[in-house]
């Protein structure tokens, strides 16, 4: 769900927008409300939400001054400000801040959902492209790692190849099998491929992973157990952590 900051000095606008709108229809919900800019800088600040809707004219902080705060302290929340025809030379500023939208007081029935649902859409699909590019990234990987690397490197690459999906591979099992010490295979396998040992592990298994449930031959429980992961819910969490997407997603 999207997560929601309202920020407005009118306690009766805030209820209104908090209480009178079907947030869960429009696959969001309201995390927090402000009644000032600082109160609402300080809660974008604590919430990371994804979007703002806020005020333009306010006490202590207005919304352009919170959103230029916000966007010094690398917040990039989207935001949507309300503002009053008199407020447009405001509005005009919040063009140049990057604001998504703003909308007049007093707005119109449905104008500010379909604002909301503009957003909301534009942020699945930045959500979509950016998981194909790391799942790109990660596809990717075993042709970039294998340019290049020393001998020990190479066959440590193939032994994980070969055993990814023994749940107990480890450092020690690859060294031991090569006759090297742990630190020294460590040392050489973060020089040349830029990944420690077992990130590299974590991503070729994901990797794996991508490719039998692409294929819909397998149940995501049956992919966690050849990639050698026996915690389905520990495989899930690292598979959305590395891609940006459920291992569900991959199979539909």
């Amino acid at each position: 769900m999207l997560s929601v900051l309202i920020v407005d000095d009118e306690k009766l606008v805030r209820t209104g927008l908090v209480l009178g709108i079907d947030w869960a229809a429009l696959g969001c919900c309201v995390v927090a409300e402000s009644s000032d800019g600082q109160q609402g800088f300080d809660n974008a600040m604590k919430y990371k939400p994804d979007l703002i809707i806020c005020d333009i004219r306010m006490p202590k902080m207005d919304g352009i001054e919170m959103v230029t705060k916000l966007r010094s302290e690398g917040n990039n929340a989207y935001t949507i400000f309300l503002t009053a025809y008199s407020d447009f030379a405001y509005a005009q500023q919040a063009i140049k801040l990057g604001a998504s939208d703003y909308i007049l007081k007093p707005f119109k029935d449905g104008e500010l959902e379909s604002a909301v649902l503009k957003i909301r859409d534009k942020i699945d699909k930045d959500y979509t492209n950016n998981s194909e590019l790391r799942k790109n990234s990660i596809l990717n990987d075993e042709a970039i790692k294998k340019d290049s690397v020393s001998k020990y490197v190479s066959d440590a690459l193939y032994y994980i190849e070969k055993n990814y999906g023994n749940t107990n591979i480890s450092v020690k099992l690859i060294s031991d099998s090569l006759g090297l010490s742990e630190s020294h295979l460590s040392h050489m396998f973060k020089k040349e491929t830029d990944y420690t040992i077992n990130a590299y592990i974590t991503r070729y298994r994901i990797r794996a992973a991508i490719n039998m449930l692409q294929s819909g031959n397998y149940k995501v429980y049956e992919v966690a157990e050849k990639v050698g992961y026996k915690d389905i819910t520990y495989f899930s969490t690292i598979f959305k952590k590395i891609t940006g997407m459920s291992p569900s997603d991959f199979g539909a």
